[in-house]
């Protein structure tokens, strides 16, 4: 399996934080963990199918926009396969689609039906591009013409959904609120409009995240990871990593989790 990241033009970075491209040969299962970021993906060789709890599949779509989410997916394909993505914060759905990224809360649309007949153009010029090159120059010029200035109100809100990507952190609510200059309420509001979920789940979901970033790293001991990825304790990072992966950290961490091959 071949995995790897292009970063952006500087243009473009302030919303997209890499492109990857993800390859294989062989059949797969692929699990999508809870994240608080948007993906933008396009299966140019392959199609994976979606399988639900009862591990029936169901076919999905060749192009998609994944939502903030904050429940796990899975997905399986019977051949090799071919995918391009974009990683991008989660207010980019706002400033390039003039829409709340809570209306994308753990939905992935297909792009005809989210965008019209510019989703369509998109979809037709990505799939028929030679290579991973052309691409990546066909989405760079999309996003460029979509490219809005994000309100001088919600900066700090944008710098506080980096910050807590970054880092997570503990911090209430109220002190991000006032770094804003906006009551609590205010910021609540604003902030789900722009991450796509409140404050608190969103602070819980980075945390996650912050955590599967220890994968292939030296082993740290349960109790000393949920430590420094600001749980309170082992029991609520079990907890939470359960709810957002499906899996037990433990298994997570060893490599013995499906889905993982592509981290190694």
């Amino acid at each position: 399996m071949r995995y790897h990241t292009i970063i952006p033009p500087p243009d473009l970075r302030s919303l997209i934080r890499f492109y990857w491209i993800l390859e294989g040969d062989e059949p797969y299962t692929h699990r999508s963990l809870a994240c608080g970021s948007v993906e933008m993906v396009f299966h140019y060789a392959g199609v994976f199918d979606e399988l639900n709890k009862q591990n029936i599949a169901a076919a999905t779509a060749v192009t998609g926009l994944q939502g903030p989410s904050h429940q796990y997916r899975r997905y399986s394909i019977d051949t090799g396969f071919g995918i391009f993505g974009v990683y991008m914060y989660p207010f980019a759905i706002p400033v390039l689609f003039n829409m709340p990224a809570s209306t994308l809360s753990n939905e992935m649309p297909d792009l005809p039906s989210l965008l019209g007949a510019s989703g369509r153009q998109l979809q037709e010029m990505v799939m028929l591009a030679e290579n991973n090159q052309q691409r990546l120059s066909v989405l760079n010029t999309f996003f460029r013409q979509h490219l809005r200035e994000l309100p001088a109100a919600d900066q700090p809100i944008a710098s506080c959904i980096i910050a807590l990507q970054q880092q997570p952190h503990l911090s209430p609510v109220s002190e991000w609120a006032s770094h804003a200059f906006l009551s609590q309420r205010q910021f609540e509001r604003r902030f789900k409009s722009l991450a796509g979920f409140t404050p608190k789940l969103f602070s819980r979901i980075s945390r996650f995240q912050h955590a599967t970033r220890h994968y292939n790293k030296d082993f740290l001991s349960l109790t000393a990871l949920a430590q420094q990825c600001g749980y309170y304790d082992q029991s609520h990072f079990i907890h939470d990593f359960r709810e957002f992966s499906g899996f037990h950290p433990r298994e997570f961490f060893k490599g013995n989790a499906e889905g993982t091959v592509w981290r190694d």
